[in-house]
């Protein structure tokens, strides 16, 4: 009985989002230990994504799942007296938001093996181009090439890639566009794997932070990386890459986003994922850039970063009886609900994808064709 009007209430709310608690369709939620209702109120999204990682409950479609509630706004359906059942439910869960055990501040250090199985060849770990292209390796060479279009690299151009990740895109654009590269990193891992990859190429790779370099660039860009800083630091990314670049250069930012300015991400992403980081909105990317940089081109594709997600997990889940002997269970279930829970988030629409150019010059190129 002490769980009976948490889960009515509960389940109230997972009806606003045409989701059952033990449905039978394969995006209702299958609840094992009836400790989870209260852990909910107790801890929001956080408390959902632990009870998850702890095996209380599953969905066969967890992607759809989550698109459901984050299309819902379930937010804006609590009453007042939810409240006082929050305060009740950390009665009852005392410890359910203390079972971190370090995760988040080792996901870019767990070992090249995890993320081997789960990316494409390049070893590229952001939303990947699917127009015209069938596989995962096509679409990310595909989102590469729109790339270097956008920045209009040239053969001799001196290019800076900001948070380099293992180095695959300043590779390809050293291999198939001729550049020389500056890669920087804070990550010793990708330090070495890049410095690996682009040995025999004009590439130099960094194990410095983007604000301490101070050269000039005909070209520069970071994929994925702005929403790693927090919007406090946006601001400061817009002057080092002003400071960086040539009279007449070019800068790309591909980064996630919301159309809502915000603080802080969500408590079980900051957690578990991406400490410290927020995804920026168009507002504070467009205040960061104001009077230093020339917004030129502003292209979206947000349902793409839902299919790369789907295919990340999907190549994990292929590989996870091997994975079985480097983590453990609740490691691997906290992957799948971050790449599943990212994919429905995207296809919500509530997060969206963005490319965007800035230019040093007032009146830059014309990109809207380059699609």
């Amino acid at each position: 009985m002490a769980y009976a009007r948490y889960r009515k209430r509960f389940e109230e709310l997972m009806s606003s989002a045409d989701i059952q608690v033990n449905g039978d369709r394969p995006w209702d939620m299958q609840v094992h230990r009836n400790e989870t209702f209260p852990r909910f109120f107790a801890f929001g999204s956080l408390g959902m994504g632990e009870s998850y990682m702890d095996g209380w409950w599953d969905c066969e479609q967890l992607d759809e799942f989550i698109n459901r509630l984050a299309s819902a706004d379930l937010k804006s359906m609590l009453r007042p007296t939810d409240l006082l059942l929050s305060l009740q439910a950390r009665l009852l869960s005392p410890k359910g938001d203390s079972s971190y055990d370090g995760e988040g501040a080792r996901h870019y250090d767990l070992g090249r093996e995890l993320y081997n199985r789960m990316l494409d060849k390049r070893m590229i770990y952001s939303c990947a181009y699917w127009r015209g292209a069938e596989s995962l390796d096509e679409a990310q060479e595909q989102k590469l090439n729109l790339i270097a279009r956008k920045l209009q690299l040239e053969p001799g151009m001196k290019v800076l890639d900001i948070g380099c990740g293992w180095g695959g895109a300043i590779h390809y654009f050293a291999e198939y566009y001729g550049i020389e590269g500056v890669a920087v990193t804070l990550s010793k891992d990708q330090h070495d794997a890049a410095t690996e990859l682009c040995a025999n190429l004009p590439v130099e790779v960094r194990l410095q932070d983007f604000r301490k370099v101070d050269e000039k660039f005909d070209r520069s860009y970071s994929i994925d990386m702005l929403g790693h800083l927090g919007n406090k630091d946006y601001r400061k990314y817009m002057e080092v890459v002003k400071r960086n670049l040539h009279p007449g250069g070019l800068h790309l930012v591909q980064t996630a986003g919301s159309e809502n300015s915000t603080a802080k991400s969500d408590p079980w992403v900051n957690r578990y994922i991406f400490p410290g980081g927020n995804i920026p909105s168009p507002k504070q990317i467009i205040n960061a850039a104001e009077s230093l940089l020339v917004l030129d081109d502003w292209h979206t594709f947000t349902q793409d970063y839902d299919r790369t997600f789907m295919c990340w997990n999907a190549n994990l889940e292929a590989a996870r009886k091997d994975l079985h002997d480097l983590y453990d269970d609740r490691m691997l279930r906290m992957w799948r609900y971050y790449l599943l829970s990212f994919a429905g988030v995207f296809r919500s629409g509530m997060s969206q994808l963005w490319q965007i150019v800035f230019s040093e010059m007032r009146s830059g190129p014309n990109l809207g064709h380059i699609r």
